[in-house]
C-alpha cells in the first residue's frame, strides 16, 4: 500500500470502528482510534505536500474499476497532484486538530462515539472529492460531504432547529448538486468519458460547439461550466443559494468549524479550479463566477454586520470570504482562489474553534450581547481570537494579508466585464469585515460583562485538548501567507509548483499584472481594514451608546441587514408556500380524494360491502342450500311458463 491509500482511506477505518463498535469499546476508545486516525494522515499530507509541490511527484494511484457499462468507464483511482496536494493538508490538518479539540468540547455528550464517527466520514467524503480522478468519483464525494452534513448538523436531533438546519442545507444543496449532475452529463455527451485526462485534452474541442436546449442554440462549454457553477453555488453557499450556511450553525461548533474552514464549502472552489481547463475556454462564465462570487462577498459582508450571535458572525464572514475566492476564480486567478482558501482554513478554523471555546466558558451562552469582560477570564482564548481576526481582517504580515488583498490585487488587474465590480465590492466588503470581526472582539471580550453574574463568575479556560489545537492554528494564521506567497501568487512558483494541476490560457499573465499595479491599490485594502477597525473601535468602546441609537435612527436598513435582505421570507414565498399547498392539494384532493375515493374508500369498498352480504348466504346447513335451489328451479320454470305464453 502507498502513502496516499493511509491518507485517504484512515478516516474510513475510523468511522466504521467508532460508527460500528463505539458502543462495544467505549467513548474513550472511540475518540482516540478516530482522532490517531486522523493524526497520522494529517502528517502524511504534509510530506506528500513537499514531495508533489516542490520535487514534483506527481502520481495516479489506480485502485480498481467501478464501472463499466457500454461507452462509460469509470475506475476509482487517486489522482495526486499539487492540487490535490493542498487540498490534502488543508482538510486532513483541520480535520485533525477538530478531533483533538471535540475531544474537550464534546465530553459530557452520551452519544460521542456516533458523532467522531460522523466526523471522520466527513473527512473521508472530502478527500474522495479532492483526490478524485473523474467526475463520477468527484460527484461520489461531493454526495458523501452532503450526506455526512446532514448528519453532523443535525447530530442533536432532539432539537427541532437542528432538524430543521439539516434538512434545509440537504434540501438546497440538491438543487446545487441537480445543476452539477446536469453537468456531467453534458460533458459525458460531448466527449463520450468522465475521465479528468480525456476532458481536458478534448477541452478546445469543444469551441464552438453548441447545446440545443429551450428551444435555442448556446454555447456547449458556457452552458457546461454554468451547470457546474451551480453545484459550486449551492456547496460553497453563493449568493442565492446560501441561506442554508448560516442555520448550519445549530450543530455542535466543532462541525461548524470542519465545514466552514476545511471541507464541504471549500469543495465548490476546488471544483472550479480543477476544472480550470474548461473554464478557461468559457470567458461568459468566468464572468458570471465573478459576479457571484463578489456579489456574496458584499452581501454577506453586510449581513454580519449586525449579528449577535457569535457563531453566525463567523457563520456569514465564511460566506464572504468564499465570494472573494470566487472572485479569484473569476478572473483567472486560480492560485490565488487556492492561496485564500489555504490560509483561511487555519484562521476560520481558529475563530470558530476560538468561538467554541468562548461558549465552553459561557455554559452554552451564544448571544454577544450577553457576553463582555470576558478577556480576564480567559486571556488565552482572547489572544487566539485577536490572532484569528487580524489575519481575516488582512492585517499586514498575517495570512489574510497575502492572500486576501491577492484577490482584491487580482480583480484589479483582471480583464473580464465584470472585474473593476468585483474590485470596488471586494474593497468595500474588506472595510465591513475589519468592522464586524472587531465588532465581535470587543462586544464578546471588552467592557464591562452583561453576563449572568454566575456564569461570568463560572468562566474559565478551556481543557488543554481544546486550546492546544487553537495555538497550533494561530501559528498558522500567522505564517502560512508569507511561507507559501512565492508559490501561489508569483507567476514563475506558481508554474514550477503548480505544473499542470491548474490552467491558464495566458500563461498567467494576471500574476504578472498583479505586481504592476498602481501604487494606491495594493495598500487600499490596508487602509480599508484601518477604517473598518476605527468605526468599530468608536462604536463599541469609546462611544457604545451609538449602535443603538443608529439602529434605532435608521430602522429599516437594520431590520434589513437583520433579516438577511429577508431571503428567507422571500424563498418561503416563492417556493416554500407554493410547493406546501400542492403537497397538501395532491394528498386532500389527489389521493384522498381521487384515489382513496374511488380505490379503496370507493370500488373496493362496495365490493367488500357485497361480498359481505353474500357471505352471510354461505350458512353449512343442506336444506338452507336445497331451499335457495328449490326457489331457483321455481324461479326458471315460472320464467319459461311466461316466456311460453308471450
Amino acid at each position: 500500500m502507498t502513502m496516499y491509500h493511509f491518507i485517504v482511506f484512515l478516516p474510513l477505518a475510523g468511522a466504521l470502528i467508532a460508527g460500528l463498535f463505539g458502543r462495544v469499546i467505549g467513548a474513550r476508545a472511540s475518540e482516540i482510534i478516530t482522532t490517531l486516525f486522523l493524526m497520522i494522515p494529517a502528517g502524511l499530507s504534509w510530506i506528500a505536500f513537499f514531495d508533489v509541490g516542490y520535487f514534483g511527484k506527481d502520481t495516479r494511484v489506480a485502485l480498481f474499476t467501478w464501472i463499466s457499462a457500454g461507452d462509460l468507464k469509470v475506475e476509482w483511482a487517486l489522482r495526486i497532484d499539487t492540487l490535490t496536494a493542498v487540498m490534502l493538508v488543508v482538510v486532513n490538518s483541520v480535520s485533525a486538530l477538530v478531533h483533538l479539540y471535540s475531544i474537550g468540547y464534546m465530553h459530557e455528550d452520551p452519544h460521542r462515539p456516533r458523532f467522531f464517527a460522523y466526523l471522520s466520514l466527513f473527512t473521508f467524503a472530502m478527500l474522495a472529492l479532492v483526490t478524485a480522478d473523474n467526475l463520477v468519483q468527484l460527484f461520489f464525494g461531493w454526495e458523501g460531504v452532503g450526506l455526512a452534513s446532514y448528519l453532523l448538523i443535525g447530530f442533536w436531533y432532539q432539537k427541532p432547529e437542528a432538524n430543521a438546519a439539516a434538512i434545509k442545507a440537504f434540501i438546497v444543496n440538491r438543487i446545487g448538486d441537480f445543476g452539477f449532475a446536469l453537468g456531467i452529463f453534458a460533458v459525458f455527451a460531448l466527449v463520450g468519458a468522465v475521465g479528468f485526462e480525456t476532458i481536458f485534452a478534448e477541452a478546445k474541442s469543444l469551441t464552438g460547439k453548441t447545446i440545443h436546449i429551450f428551444g435555442g442554440n448556446f454555447d456547449a462549454l458556457t452552458v457546461i461550466c454554468l451547470l457546474l457553477f451551480v453545484g459550486a453555488m449551492g456547496k460553497s453557499a453563493q449568493f442565492l443559494l446560501h441561506t442554508w450556511l448560516p442555520d448550519a450553525m445549530e450543530g455542535p461548533t466543532p462541525v461548524s468549524a470542519l465545514i466552514h474552514a476545511a471541507t464541504m464549502v471549500t469543495a465548490g472552489v476546488f471544483m472550479v479550479a480543477r476544472l480550470s481547463p474548461l473554464f478557461e475556454l468559457a470567458p461568459t462564465a468566468l464572468a458570471v463566477v465573478t459576479v457571484f462570487g463578489a456579489t456574496t462577498a458584499f452581501f454577506a459582508a453586510t449581513v454580519g454586520l449586525v449579528q449577535n450571535d457569535i457563531k453566525r458572525v463567523v457563520a456569514y464572514s465564511t460566506c464572504s470570504q468564499l465570494g472573494y475566492m470566487f472572485v479569484a476564480m473569476g478572473v483567472g486567478a486560480y492560485s490565488v482562489g487556492m492561496f485564500h482558501l489555504f490560509t483561511h482554513a487555519a484562521f476560520k478554523a481558529l475563530l470558530f474553534l476560538g468561538a467554541g471555546s468562548v461558549i465552553h466558558a459561557m455554559h452554552h451562552e451564544q448571544d454577544m450581547r450577553n457576553m463582555g469582560g470576558l478577556w480576564k477570564k480567559i486571556p488565552f482564548t482572547y489572544a487566539m481570537m485577536v490572532i484569528g481576526t487580524i489575519a481575516l481582517t488582512g492585517f499586514p504580515f498575517t495570512a489574510g494579508y497575502y492572500s486576501k488583498d491577492a484577490i482584491i490585487e487580482a480583480a484589479y488587474a483582471g480583464h473580464n466585464t465584470f472585474a473593476a465590480y468585483a474590485f470596488y465590492l471586494t474593497i468595500i466588503a474588506a472595510a465591513l469585515t475589519s468592522f464586524y470581526s472587531w465588532r465581535l472582539i470587543f462586544l464578546t471580550f471588552h467592557g464591562e460583562t452583561r453576563a449572568d453574574h454566575h456564569t461570568y463568575d463560572h468562566a474559565h479556560e478551556s481543557p488543554l485538548t481544546m486550546l492546544v489545537p487553537l495555538a497550533i492554528l494561530a501559528l498558522g494564521a500567522l505564517v502560512l501567507g508569507f511561507a507559501f506567497k512565492g508559490v501561489f501568487i508569483y507567476e514563475q512558483g506558481v508554474e514550477k509548483f503548480f505544473r499542470q494541476s491548474l490552467f491558464s490560457h495566458d500563461g498567467w499573465k494576471i500574476l504578472e499584472e498583479m505586481h504592476h499595479l498602481p501604487g494606491w491599490v495594493p495598500w487600499l485594502p490596508t487602509v480599508m481594514m484601518t477604517g473598518g477597525f476605527l468605526v468599530s473601535y468608536w462604536f463599541y468602546i469609546q462611544r457604545p451608546d451609538i449602535p443603538a441609537t443608529l439602529a434605532k435612527s435608521q430602522d429599516v436598513l437594520y431590520r434589513f441587514l437583520l433579516n438577511k435582505w429577508y431571503f428567507d421570507e422571500i424563498y418561503d414565498f416563492l417556493f416554500v408556500r407554493p410547493a406546501m399547498w400542492l403537497g397538501r392539494f395532491l394528498w386532500k384532493q389527489g389521493d384522498g380524494f381521487v384515489i382513496d375515493g374511488f380505490g379503496p374508500n370507493g370500488i373496493s369498498a362496495r365490493v367488500l360491502d357485497v361480498t359481505r352480504n353474500v357471505v352471510r348466504l354461505q350458512t353449512g346447513y343442506l336444506y338452507h342450500y336445497a331451499f335457495v335451489m328449490l326457489i331457483g328451479v321455481a324461479a326458471l320454470i315460472t320464467w319459461f311458463l311466461f316466456r311460453g305464453a308471450v
